[in-house]
């Protein structure tokens, strides 16, 4: 499957973000944020916060189709630094999301124009409802994507050759990101942070901007569905509880049995809630668990597998190739590299 869902990476493009030698060692990276007008204030902010929280190794500006200020969808304008020629020194662009009415149904000549500056090797980025502008200007054909779920309907007709997932918090694909409504700009920012430079700096942005530093489950649990029923219970105790096991074979018998729950019901209640089955749930955490471990310990890929629940380290490097596409050795390599830049 191309491109990635939640946290998982193809091995292209982990290589495209983790070999050094591609934007120079210890090289600053240049963000540029294009603002148009309808944007949402929140997400236009959510570059530079998280960005700006990762000890000087992102530098953000931002800018709009001709350096003017932009209309928000709040009551008021907002003013910018740069226009649109700064959008050729920057290594990531990230386009930011606006209202509904605001999306265009043509790309205007001036948005266009502005992509047009982007350097072909420039990661780029979507939040939310700006998978619009990226898929009128055919940056997203063929590719997976995603964007908020209230307008996924009216994406698919329009832009049919886009292989949507509505589901998924953020999808990365090559050197294109899309993400989903709102919040997810920072799921997004910080999947780039610990893809750079690893899970500690990551960790360490998340906990500066007071934001959980890697989201359970996509979008789908936010999906509008019928209120459950009064006193229902919640699987969210059973999660910590299992977080603090993955060492052990846990079984969904187990994570039932804490819930105090049928096998169908837990099962029923957890995907609603995380927007995944428990068993993906668990790999994923497991996966999690172990590139923390690759980055921060010099423990042997048999250990680190024992004290994340894998059987054996050949599981390990199973499960971490699907995720990133490459192995444990090469993991640990790239970003030890990095920690001692």
């Amino acid at each position: 499957m191309r491109g990635e869902r939640f946290g998982e990476q193809s091995g292209e493009q982990f290589g495209e973000r983790c070999e050094g030698e591609r934007r120079g060692e210890g090289r600053v990276e240049r963000v540029v944020v294009l603002a148009l007008d309808g944007v949402y204030p929140f997400e236009l902010g959510i570059p530079s916060r998280i960005f700006g929280a990762a000890d000087g190794r992102y530098e953000v500006l931002t800018c709009s189709v001709d350096g003017g200020p932009v209309h928000s969808n709040a009551d008021f304008t907002i003013g910018v630094q740069h226009g649109p020629e700064i959008l050729a020194t920057a290594d990531t662009v990230v386009v930011a999301s606006v209202a509904v009415p605001y999306i265009p149904l043509e790309l205007p000549a001036e948005v266009a124009g502005a992509l047009a500056r982007i350097r072909p090797d420039a990661r780029i980025v979507s939040i939310c409802t700006a998978a619009f502008v990226l898929a009128a200007a055919g940056l997203l054909d063929g590719r997976r994507a995603t964007t908020h779920w209230q307008v996924t309907e009216p994406f698919r007709r329009r832009y049919p050759h886009v292989d949507l997932d509505p589901d998924v918090l953020f999808v990365h694909d090559g050197r294109i990101l899309t993400s989903a409504g709102a919040a997810s700009g920072v799921d997004v920012c910080l999947h780039i942070v610990r893809t750079d430079h690893g899970s500690e700096l990551a960790n360490a942005v998340a906990r500066r901007c007071v934001v959980p530093p890697f989201r359970d489950g996509g979008q789908a649990q936010y999906i509008e569905q019928p209120v459950p029923q009064s006193g229902a219970a919640s699987t969210a105790d059973t999660r910590v509880w299992a977080l603090e096991r993955l060492d052990e074979p846990l079984t969904l018998a187990d994570l039932a049995g804490h819930a105090r729950m049928s096998l169908r019901t837990f099962a029923r209640r957890f995907n609603d809630e995380v927007g995944m089955s428990p068993g993906r749930w668990l790999i994923q955490q497991r996966v999690a668990r172990a590139r923390h471990l690759l980055e921060s310990s010099d423990l042997s890929v048999d250990r680190i597998a024992g004290q994340v629940g894998f059987a054996t380290g050949a599981s390990l490097r199973q499960h971490l190739h699907a995720a990133i596409g490459v192995s444990p050795q090469a993991y640990r390599r790239t970003f030890q590299t990095a920690a001692a830049r």
